[in-house]
């Protein structure tokens, strides 16, 4: 039986910040072109395409650089903190894919079960085999969507909601279950396994799938299962109100300026912060910290376990960060596409000194994480503007660039 004094030192792990290290070279980090990751970033609020970062870098477990240069606004020119929420938005994928593993770790779903097991509306589908303005041919596919399509973008579903429900990722007015529903009666674009096709549906499935089976809301699962474990206290599908001060303006790059993003309903518009949302948004609705995020990607990269918590097994973080598509052309140049991360595959991938098996995810606001096991390295970049990548590629090859060994 576990004395109460361990169960509060065990809590207290878990919910400590990220502390930096002094000596960054204790974790084999150069400490001086660590320090020139914020002063290379600053160049970019100077010169005015960017309002705020924050960005980690950590080696062997250990923090060696967490800094924020820039605004969180523009107009109020309020100083960038560490600890600012940024909306993720498609880094919310690989959460999915880890939840639906917790389930198959458990043996409640198999990679390989039909969609239609879990989700009965997903049963009679058809493939959309040639389109023109005047209608379509259907025709029944090789076979059924099954759930490791759905984590790999190889599932043949629309990439984004159609057909009646195109306001979904604006107003959130939809459960998830509501929402599915629609979405499983679109036709395929191709048949499951095919091709290679970025698919904000067949997340949004295999979400539905998660609920289904954990009898639970998807929003409450991460949280009971992922982010309270983990100690992640400041992660959410919908944030608290006395938190939304804490996230940065939204901005959308136009002729090299960033401007306040009003058009997106999701950025400065009425579901930035999911008041009265009733769709969780899983293919891309979490807000997060650097330092939480960090925690989430150290026990990655510790094979499923994090202090004393483990998530997952050591052989479900080996076949998440698998390649799973071959040599199906996807929209990651040099990487093939895992579990609901991109995983670098050849020379092209390590261009930006990745090395081979490094994966991670970006999302629409410019966010970005990479983990490279070949040297026990994590990156995290944190931007709230959507287009360009300038500043997170100088970030990724600096971080990598400072690694000693």
């Amino acid at each position: 039986m576990r004395t109460l004094l361990s169960i509060i030192l065990a809590v207290s792990l878990m919910a400590a910040p990220a502390t930096v290290i002094s000596e960054p070279a204790k974790a084999g980090l150069d400490g001086d072109r660590l320090a020139q990751i914020p002063v290379r970033l600053q160049q970019f609020v100077d010169k005015g395409t960017v309002a705020g970062m924050v960005t980690l870098v950590a080696r062997h477990g250990q923090v060696g650089a967490l800094n924020a240069v820039g605004y969180t606004d523009l107009e109020t020119k309020q100083a960038m903190k560490v600890d600012n929420i940024f909306q993720i938005h498609s880094m919310t994928k690989p959460v999915v894919c880890i939840a639906a593993l917790m389930l198959a770790e458990e043996g409640k779903i198999t990679l390989s079960d039909p969609v239609e097991k879990y989700l009965p509306e997903f049963r009679g589908q058809w493939v959309a085999e040639r389109k023109s303005d005047q209608g379509m041919t259907l025709r029944r596919p090789a076979r059924p969507v099954i759930i490791r399509d759905l984590m790999t973008h190889t599932s043949g579903m629309i990439t984004n909601p159609s057909s009646g429900i195109q306001e979904l990722h604006g107003l959130l007015n939809k459960t998830l279950a509501e929402a599915v529903l629609v979405l499983s009666q679109q036709p395929l674009d191709f048949d499951p396994g095919t091709k290679w096709q970025y698919s904000n549906s067949g997340i949004a499935s295999l979400a539905r799938i998660i609920e289904v089976v954990s009898g639970m809301p998807f929003e409450k699962f991460l949280d009971v299962r992922i982010f309270q474990p983990l100690g992640m206290q400041d992660t959410y599908i919908f944030p608290p109100k006395e938190k939304f001060h804490r996230m940065p303006t939204a901005y959308i790059l136009k002729e090299g300026k960033p401007i306040k993003y009003t058009s997106d309903p999701l950025g400065e518009g009425a579901m930035k912060f999911r008041v009265g949302a009733k769709y969780p948004l899983p293919e891309g609705g979490m807000y997060s910290t650097a330092g939480d995020l960090f925690t989430l990607y150290q026990m990655m990269l510790n094979k499923g376990i994090y202090h004393s918590t483990r998530l997952l097994s050591p052989a479900s973080i080996e076949m998440m960060t698998r390649v799973h598509t071959g040599d199906l052309a996807t929209s990651q140049p040099g990487a093939g596409w895992g579990l609901g991360v991109f995983v670098v595959q050849d020379a092209m991938g390590t261009l930006s000194l990745l090395s081979p098996g490094s994966y991670g995810h970006g999302g629409r606001y410019g966010t970005f994480f990479f983990i490279d096991p070949k040297k026990d390295l994590i990156g995290v970049f944190m931007i709230h503007r959507e287009g360009g990548s300038d500043e997170r590629q100088a970030f990724e090859q600096m971080a990598e660039a400072a690694v000693l060994d």
